[in-house]
């Protein structure tokens, strides 16, 4: 095979695959969805943007589960059609029982594509799969939701940076900088559970600064909003 017909099959396939993507239609109406006690069900929005109907299968797993686990909770329609254009909620629904009742428990709400069967046996076909935080978060909590980025401990260790999260929410992250002397260094964070201490890297910080510290870090609230908050280290 010659180098510029093999050159052609590889674009080609290429295209393929862009195609594919683009014509994956499934988005979600929220990055996160949250549940409330007492209220038992919450619900998202599911929109086929593509033109042809698909099939979209649903279902939550724990927080790290590599596949399907039992969880107090159903999703009704687990399976279905939805049609080209169109758009349906998904309705999660708590059994009512088994979960933490003094803290926020943090699942997994995967929204996954299933491909129909292609018209032509040179088809490339790919599962796309949306993936969201879910949360349930039991009535009667201590402290509120959106206070609990403010509350979180920063300190300076020998390993890094450490935040402890006192509260009884999740805070997850957008950017977070450590501030030295004036100068900024990025720091790896993701999300703090309620009653965690993390420990986490501050990228190229030489550690013998002095002067003023301080943290800058930005954190994502229920609607999916960045909202922009600056601690000062508790040592």
């Amino acid at each position: 095979m010659s180098y510029q017909l093999s050159s052609k099959i590889l674009l080609g396939g290429c295209l393929l695959l862009v195609s594919s993507l683009a014509s994956a239609g499934i988005t979600l109406g929220s990055t996160r969805v949250v549940l409330s006690a007492p209220a038992k069900e919450a619900s998202v929005l599911v929109k086929n943007q593509a033109s042809q109907d698909i099939m979209i299968q649903s279902w939550i797993e724990d927080e790290g589960a590599t596949g399907k686990q039992d969880v107090p909770f159903a999703i009704t329609p687990a399976l279905s059609r939805l049609g080209g254009n169109k758009q349906q909620n998904l309705r999660i629904l708590y059994y009512g029982q088994g979960l933490p009742t003094d803290k926020e428990s943090l699942f997994r709400l995967n929204v996954q594509e299933i491909p129909q069967k292609a018209k032509s046996e040179n088809t490339l076909q790919i599962a796309l799969r949306q993936r969201i935080k879910f949360f349930y978060r039991p009535a009667g909590l201590p402290g509120k939701v959106e206070d609990a980025p403010a509350a979180l401990k920063w300190r300076l260790t020998g390993k890094g940076l450490e935040v402890s999260n006192t509260s009884a929410f999740h805070v997850s992250f957008g950017r977070v900088k450590f501030i030295s002397a004036g100068k900024s260094y990025d720091v790896d964070a993701d999300m703090a559970a309620p009653g965690s201490t993390l420990e986490l890297g501050i990228k190229n910080f030489p550690g013998n600064t002095s002067g003023s510290r301080k943290v800058e870090f930005e954190t994502i609230n229920d609607y999916g909003g960045v909202d922009k908050h600056t601690s000062e280290l508790a040592n």
